[in-house]
């Protein structure tokens, strides 16, 4: 792809951090078709790992992680840079919904700007023309959001194929949706039957981010919504729209499995 994309590129080094399989999958997959050298790891530790040992001019990070979550990956870099004496790295939120309190948590932990999932090609590459610039002509930056998604837009065979290039790239991808997401909903059961609300909201951000890696189809609005509820009330009380909830997803991954 020689000239079709900055130059520059070819020197730079992008982090992925993310515990969605099928996210690093993606993300790692777009950057190599534009050519950019990058890693990808599933918690904030593992990514400051790397970054103790290479060198990165990006990072995006999913927010709510195991182990470690976006948020305090950020401020720890941040921390790091200013005792180092370091150049700040643009660090991209990866995110399912971006309210008023999410953005100011983001800017509050030293995040720079925002990708709203599902992302495409087009979105990443839009981040990287605007977060890596040509050094000569670099400029201070501003907070970004890429894809706010407004209209439910259900997965087609033919999108699907428009959005990510083949079905070559978009088959393995899908399998991996659907076997991450049935495990998530096996455990977000148990957790419901046992009433943990730790791991029942654990297990409905992590089908949230399922949920809208294809496109945005309203069950993701609902399943951040009842995420808030579980936190307020607990399990039990909302034990009914849990399991109702759960049947959709079962249907809509259904449908995903027939594209």
């Amino acid at each position: 792809m020689p000239g079709k994309y900055p130059g520059h590129w070819q020197h730079v080094n992008v982090l992925v951090v993310d515990d969605h399989r099928v996210y690093r999958l993606l993300i790692g997959g777009l950057l190599h078709k534009l050519g950019v050298a990058h890693e990808v790891h599933c918690d904030g530790q593992a990514a400051l790992d790397a970054m103790a040992g290479s060198t990165f001019d990006l990072v995006i990070t999913d927010c709510r992680m195991p182990l470690m979550d976006g948020y305090t990956l950020a401020r720890e870099l941040r921390r790091r840079e200013r005792e180092a004496g370091r150049p700040r790295v643009p660090v991209i939120s990866l995110t399912g919904r971006l309210g008023q309190q999410e953005v100011q948590r983001c800017l509050d932990s030293g995040m720079d700007g925002w990708l709203i999932k599902p992302i495409t090609l087009e979105q990443l590459k839009e981040v990287l023309l605007y977060w890596l610039p040509d050094p000569r002509q670099r400029l201070r930056k501003g907070p970004i959001t890429v894809h706010e998604r407004l209209q439910e837009t259900r997965p087609t065979r033919a999108g699907l194929i428009a959005a990510f290039g083949s079905w070559g790239v978009v088959q393995p991808l899908l399998e991996s949706l659907l076997q991450e997401a049935r495990e998530d909903l096996e455990a977000l059961e148990q957790a419901r039957v046992s009433g943990d609300i730790s791991l029942t909201t654990q297990r409905l951000h992590r089908l949230v981010g399922s949920i809208a890696f294809l496109g945005a189809t309203g069950l993701e609005r609902r399943a951040i919504q009842l995420t808030d509820r579980v936190n307020l009330s607990g399990v039990a009380f909302n034990g009914a729209a849990l399991e109702a909830l759960c049947q959709e997803v079962e249907r809509y991954l259904e449908e995903l499995a027939l594209l």
